[in-house]
């Protein structure tokens, strides 16, 4: 689990990001919406869910 520290920095990352981004005038890399933003959180949760359990296949195997 992260420290209430680094969830901080990256938080306080991802704002400065986003401002020089608008200050810029460039458009974010990122979901425009509300329904975007909880997609990516619906896949980190997924992984993570999936990671609790041990379950998955090694892909890069296969190569």
């Amino acid at each position: 689990m992260a420290s209430a520290s680094t969830v901080a920095l990256a938080l306080l990352t991802g704002f400065l990001t986003g401002a020089v981004f608008r200050f810029l005038n460039v458009p974010i890399p990122a979901p425009p919406n509300a329904a975007g933003v909880l997609g990516i959180v619906g896949i980190y949760l997924g992984y993570v869910v999936l990671d609790h359990f041990d379950v998955g296949i090694d892909v890069l195997s296969f190569f």
